[in-house]
């Protein structure tokens, strides 16, 4: 009888080989991670944003968001002894920083996309496990090729496609097109690529699948494929240990799949949201006047933006809906109850088995 198998990356045994994907701003923090990897999946932290809220952001952010990283993952390890990785976006204006700072703490995997994270192995010489996250086979082997020449080939890869919820790695107008089947043929494109590279360099290279993927018919349809794990980040939303506000959390509950909007980012990238009031607004041209003493993100120019992306994330994690944005996967209608993150991992797990069973 086939059942799901422990994913390897690097020198981690993830026995479940569920990574629970990161979203900000202050949505995937310690409670969740750290249930997710007791669970046996690896949990992750996104690291932007974490020190909005505090009067120091708004005098030091650099320092403010350096400070939430620690204390996140001190957090996180009073929770579990398991795996817990940190995502860091190449688009953050502190990149290098947070990256210097989760390198010297000790968490068992650095993840990071929203660009191509080409120097990331130079940058993070402590932590032994670094996973980029690609969006095409063109972007996986410049990755390779340039990681290679650093001596740190990929542990694994992280192919996210076009279903995903938040910012992404597609073009508007791609991504209101028929967009089924679109992940299967990228991950598949990416596993002869990790393959090619595996028999060239002698390195293991697993692929992971992310974006969209929701039920354990997904996961095994993956494993099948020749993919070693997936990635799931939307559904965990929907869970008692996630730290959202409650609001936040019956948005995802009462979204229809005509609720589910492509938009178009302040900081120069389409993203997919849940339609809430301020959507509307922005969506119909209203400009939101803001202040901002940093700009958290590189591609975003606080003084042509129409509104400001990160207050509006951090206004639906606080429950502010008039006021949010609410960035969701695309089966994010599908979601209809609250769960713990056991409840929500064994039921993944039974229905990937049943699956995977089946043949």
């Amino acid at each position: 009888m086939k059942k799901l198998e422990p994913l390897y990356i690097g020198d981690l045994e993830i026995k479940t080989p569920i990574i629970q994907g990161a979203m900000g701003v202050q949505i995937s923090t310690a409670p969740l991670a750290g249930a997710v990897a007791d669970c046996g999946g690896a949990g992750t932290i996104a690291s932007v944003g974490l020190g909005y809220g505090t009067k120091e952001n708004e005098m030091n952010f650099v320092q403010a968001s350096r400070d939430g990283l620690i204390n996140q993952y001190h957090n996180v390890r009073l929770i579990t002894k398991g795996i817990v990785g940190v995502n860091i976006m190449v688009a953050l204006s502190n990149y290098r920083d947070l990256i210097q700072t989760a390198d010297s703490l000790g968490f068992d995997f650095i993840v990071s996309g929203a660009g191509l994270p080409l120097d990331l192995p130079s940058i993070a010489k402590n932590t032994k496990t670094l996973i980029p996250i690609v969006s095409s086979a063109r972007a996986a082997k410049i990755i390779i090729q340039k990681w290679m020449k650093q001596n740190h080939p990929p542990d694994a890869i992280i192919v996210e496609g076009p279903l995903a919820g938040g910012h992404l790695g597609f073009k508007s107008e791609f991504l209101r097109t028929d967009l089924n089947d679109v992940l299967e043929e990228i991950v598949g494109e990416i596993i002869k690529v990790a393959h090619q590279a595996e028999e060239e360099n002698g390195i293991h290279l697993p692929v992971i699948a992310a974006g969209g993927v929701f039920d354990g018919k997904d996961i095994a349809r993956f494993i099948k494929m020749g993919a070693s794990g997936v990635q799931i980040a939307t559904r965990f939303v929907a869970t008692r240990e996630c730290s959202v506000a409650d609001e936040f959390k019956q948005i995802y509950l009462s979204a229809s799949n005509s609720d589910v909007l492509i938009i178009d980012s302040p900081v120069g990238m389409p993203g997919r949201a849940i339609r809430t009031s301020f959507i509307d607004k922005v969506t119909g041209g209203e400009r939101i006047p803001f202040k901002c003493n940093y700009r958290c993100l590189k591609t975003c120019n606080p003084h042509t933006a129409p509104y400001c992306i990160a207050k509006a994330l951090f206004a639906a994690v606080r429950g502010d809906m008039n006021n949010a944005v609410v960035f969701a996967g695309s089966n994010v209608s599908r979601i209809d109850k609250i769960v713990s993150v056991k409840e929500l991992m064994n039921e993944l797990i039974q229905e990937a088995n049943k699956e995977l069973s089946a043949g």
